[in-house]
Formats: structure tokens, sequence, C-alpha cells
């Protein structure tokens, strides 16, 4: 599946087979391509909790509106992002850049983000976003389907998955094997109603 063919497949899928189990390589390779998504100065603030246990997956479905696929799907990841990763050993992010680069983007870090935090929650809610999709898009073109989510008491999630103070959960990601077919598309807009050009009249 081309990825053309990948976007206009994937949908939010809510039931799936509770029996399947996806294997450790699997997993793998799906973590290992939604951390090559895109972040502001590679920061990579985006921390992907992986939900294996059981009894917590219960105990955060019960805070999620009950909704089944939080236990069903073979993979829960509550997709959270660390808000102050911008300060934390920042020149890790461009250890493999020329010095000169070096000297010039970490002290942009600094001035973009320090004293700013509703700019450092929205970066972080956008990195989110941005690796959520390629997470499902990458899922689909394994054979899986998925859901981002944010039907759930986001507080009460923090606090069964001890969330650190400096974090932030974005949404849930499900992943698994469907076991009912999604809902036909509900409705599209027109282009015409969605892109505008140049400016908003």
């Amino acid at each position: 599946m081309n990825t053309l063919e990948t976007i206009q497949a994937r949908r939010s899928v809510k039931h799936y087979d509770a029996s399947h189990q996806m294997t450790d390589a699997e997993i793998n390779e799906l973590l290992s391509l939604a951390i090559l998504s895109p972040t502001a100065f590679n920061v990579q603030n985006w921390r992907f909790v992986v939900v294996k246990d059981k009894e917590l997956r219960q105990k955060i479905r019960e805070v999620s509106w009950n909704q089944a696929q939080v236990t069903d799907a073979s993979l829960l990841i509550v997709l959270c992002a660390d808000v102050k990763a911008w300060e934390k050993q920042p020149e890790r992010y461009w250890k493999n850049a020329p010095k000169e680069v070096q000297d010039f983007i970490l002290p942009a870090i600094d001035n973009y983000y320090r004293g700013k935090d509703q700019v450092q929650r929205d970066e972080a809610m956008r990195s989110c976003g941005i690796a959520a999709q390629t997470l499902m898009l990458a899922a689909k073109a394994m054979g899986y389907d998925s859901c981002p989510m944010d039907g759930f008491d986001f507080e009460q999630v923090g606090k069964l998955i001890q969330l650190p103070e400096d974090h932030v959960i974005a949404m849930f990601v499900v992943i698994g094997k469907a076991a009912q077919e999604a809902m036909p598309r509900a409705g599209q807009l027109d282009l015409e109603e969605v892109v505008i050009e140049n400016r908003f009249p």
C-alpha cells in the first residue's frame, strides 16, 4: 500500500479483536517510525506510554467512558509530551550537527521557549498530533487499524500513569486488528469550504 492509498484507507476503528497480540518487533517498528516525526527545533518532546498491564488498561478504560477499544485493541499508547524538553540538555538534539549550527540553534531554542508556557504547551500538542498521524498511517501500512482518542478523564489517566508534572497528555492512540469495519464516512466538507486562498474574506 503506497502512501496515498494508506491515507485514503485509514479510518478510526472502534471495535477490535481482543485476542490479537502484536509482536514486540511490530511494536518496535511502529514506535521507531513514530519518532521520525518532525518537531520544532528537533526537541523530540513526545513521550509514548505503551500500556501493556491489563489491570492498568482496565482502570484506564473505567475513566475513558468505558470505551471498549481501550482494553480490546492490541496496543494502547498514551501519547504525552515533555513540555520542558527544550531545556533538558538540548545539545543532545543537535549532537551530529556542525558546531556553527549548534552555536546558532541552541541559543535560539532557549530564546523561543523560555518563559513562554503557552508556546511550550502549544508546541507539545502540535508535535503529538503529528506523531499520532505517523503512528496511524504506519499502522495501516502494516495491516492494522487505529483510532485517536480524547474521550477520557485526562487528570485521572495522568494519575494512573504517574504523569510527571512537566508533562501533558495529548491523546490516546489505539492500534489493533479490527473486529468491525468503520462506519461509512459520515460526511466530508467540500474543499471550497475549508480551503481559503490568500486570506479570509
